[in-house]
């Protein structure tokens, strides 16, 4: 049984309209098993019928298999959301299993889908950086009664339906980066460059949530954008590639912390210490504890341990019947800069992998 020292660290999120993301608003608060403690709000329907209803198994709880596949195992962030629906599957008495391709490699990852299916899972899930190559497999696992929970997502219309996308609202929590830059130059001028990740949704959403943030600003001016591949290597020799071809460049967005890492590495490098670069995802030690020491000015933690542990509930609840499928469950964002993340920090049973030292929650 999971103690209430355990429940997700859960915060505010500040509300948007959501009407062009999602066919309708269906509000429904679902209460988690008794010893799993988690609650979760389920919000609107996907949409253009890529909702799915749930598969009641009929099965007992201890006899569940939920099968956990990341795009990848070098990623810590989805390690920390695979920590987070291990503590709640196997806590509810449920069966779980990690399986990831040690490199980000979609046909490895739809390999091992076709060997969830054939091992028994009841759910999978799971992310996947190319969704269209995805489709038919996770289709044919669906086809097969297994249930598809895609996890760190908003997407509103999954290529095929699943029962859940769980997650946080990309292009809001990163506009709410930009607003912070906005305010954190106090009127100076700005000249920005963006890191962004391989060609996909997620890209599309985290960098445009950025550039909306900032719209308006008539200080901030972009220079250029490269793609970083999403990794801290990448976000170096972007990071390299902007700096050295736009010395002026003052501040960076990277559309994940192991890209924001990178660029202060090569800020670092070049020599170059007033850059302020913006990351976003909250991983511990990419991003937090970035943060802490200076290197990265904030990002958007997003809590990738509690999206696991919502994740973990609402894959149990929809095979046990408590979820009826087909809906958006959105988990928290909120900026953290060095003024709130020691109080982080200081908790690291909530952080995955965990911190590099310990931290005073004072900072």
């Amino acid at each position: 049984m999971m103690k209430t020292r355990n429940r997700v660290r859960l915060a505010s999120v500040a509300a948007i309209s959501s009407a062009a993301l999602f066919a309708s608003a269906i509000p429904t608060v679902f209460t988690g098993a008794a010893n799993a403690a988690v609650k979760y709000t389920t919000g609107q329907q996907l949409g253009n019928d890529s909702g799915a209803i749930c598969k009641k198994t009929g099965k007992a709880v201890k006899d569940l298999q939920v099968a956990y596949i990341p795009p990848s195992s070098v990623y810590n962030y989805y390690l920390a959301i695979g920590a987070g629906v291990k503590k709640l599957v196997e806590g509810a008495g449920a069966k779980y299993y990690m399986i990831a391709p040690p490199k980000d490699d979609v046909s490895i990852q739809l390999g091992m889908i076709q060997d969830a299916v054939t091992r028994g899972a009841n759910a999978i899930v799971m992310n996947t950086h190319d969704q269209q190559a995805a489709t038919p497999v996770i289709k044919a696992a669906s086809d097969a009664g297994v249930s598809i929970v895609i996890i760190n997502s908003d997407i509103p219309n999954f290529p095929t339906p699943v029962q859940a996308v769980v997650g946080y609202k990309q292009r809001a929590g990163d506009k709410k980066v930009g607003q912070y830059a906005v305010k954190a130059a106090a009127g100076k001028p700005v000249k920005f460059g963006v890191i962004e990740g391989a060609p996909s949704y997620f890209t599309d959403e985290r960098v445009g949530g950025w550039l909306a943030g900032v719209k308006g600003a008539k200080n901030f001016k972009k220079v250029a954008s490269v793609n970083g591949e999403w990794s801290i290597d990448g976000g170096n020799k972007a990071g390299m590639d902007l700096l050295q071809a736009n010395p002026d460049i003052n501040v960076i967005f990277a559309a994940n912390d192991y890209m924001a890492q990178g660029a202060a590495q090569a800020a670092k490098a070049l020599g170059l210490k007033n850059i302020a670069i913006y990351g976003s995802d909250g991983d511990s030690n990419s991003g937090l504890e970035q943060i802490a020491s200076g290197a990265l000015k904030a990002t958007l933690d997003t809590s990738p341990f509690s999206m696991g542990q919502i994740a973990g509930q609402v894959t149990l609840d929809c095979l046990t019947g408590k979820y009826s499928g087909g809906k958006f469950v959105e988990t928290p964002g909120v900026v953290v800069d060095k003024k709130s993340v020691f109080g982080i920090l200081c908790k690291p049973a909530q952080l995955v992998p965990a911190p590099n030292k310990k931290y005073s929650c004072k900072g």
